[in-house]
């Protein structure tokens, strides 16, 4: 090899890195863009890819009335298992992207709607199963904190056709973030409109172990009363052999959920709320916490 051929060779080789390197960024700000599809992979990456990136410091802005207003407006037809393309205009106005798809794991097509990534518009990820009008809501307030509660409801949404899974768009800890204690949030103007079409909620919660030792699972209907939904959920997962503290008959170390805005609004209207604290140890194990959302499905089937 000639010494002008080797002189050239490590020029050749840094133009071919810029230019990958060019296409690579392009590819990446291209999938950034709201409203443009990224490319396919499975709902569980997805979900679990978004909720590790929650952080206590990111930036964060509520949503005005108006934008609340809209992106209500936007899901609507999503519910009544319409995939309006239209929409996308709508919900990248507000800095989402839609993208639709088919689930392997179920054969039911979905739409996702996610928040941009990175910017002050954190308003939550809603998955809604397109197969049949939305007849149950599956609810995850605090992704990244309450941890493996994003797994149990996608599970949940896959158990039960006809679901809505709510994400919340921020870590609890982000000022004015946590959408189970505000009302001004996109997550509870969603869950307020479902309350309103008394659509049944399953809100799922974590709690560590030593916070109430020997049990599973914490279960409440928030700011409500027990009905007949919530005492049947709470028999059925101890019929698993799981440890259920029931919030109507003791304390359950202040892990009921009175206070919680979404159960608030759930008993205005009469809905079936279900405030489900699940500990660590249960969220640890696949196994059980299998048994728990067979059980959960079966009930919002019926």
């Amino acid at each position: 090899m000639s010494t002008r051929v080797r002189q050239w060779i490590p020029i050749v080789s840094a133009i071919v890195a810029l230019v990958v390197a060019a296409v690579v960024v392009i590819s990446i700000n291209d999938d950034d863009e709201p409203g443009v599809a990224v490319p396919a992979k499975g709902l569980t990456d997805t979900l679990t890819q978004f909720a590790a990136g929650l952080r206590p410091d990111a930036p964060y802005r509520p949503p005005s009335a108006g934008e609340r207003r809209d992106l209500v407006a936007a899901l609507t037809p999503l519910f009544q298992s319409k995939s309006d393309p239209g929409r996308a205009d709508a919900l990248r106005r507000l800095g989402f992207t839609l993208t639709t798809g088919t689930d392997p794991e179920t054969g039911r097509q979905y739409a996702l709607v996610m928040n941009e990534r990175d910017t002050d518009r954190a308003w939550g990820v809603y998955l809604i199963d397109l197969s049949m009008p939305v007849r149950a809501a599956i609810e995850v307030p605090h992704p990244n904190s309450d941890l493996g509660t994003e797994r149990i409801g996608l599970a949940l949404f896959r158990a039960v056709p006809g679901s809505i899974m709510l994400v919340a768009g921020t870590h609890r800890r982000v000022q004015k973030g946590d959408v189970a204690h505000r009302t001004d949030s996109a997550f509870h103007a969603v869950a307020t409109d479902l309350s309103e079409r008394d659509i049944p909620q399953v809100q799922v919660h974590g709690f560590h172990d030593e916070s109430l030792p020997d049990t599973d699972v914490v279960i409440s209907p928030g700011a409500g009363k027990a009905g007949a939904t919530v005492k049947r959920l709470a028999d059925g997962i101890g019929d698993t052999g799981m440890e259920v503290c029931r919030s109507w008959e003791r304390s359950c170390g202040q892990l009921e959920g009175n206070g919680n805005d979404q159960g608030k609004e759930a008993a205005k209207h009469g809905c079936v709320f279900v405030h489900l604290e699940t500990s660590r140890t249960l969220r640890d194990d696949d196994q059980q916490w299998a048994k728990l959302v067979t059980t959960i499905a079966g009930e919002l089937t019926k």
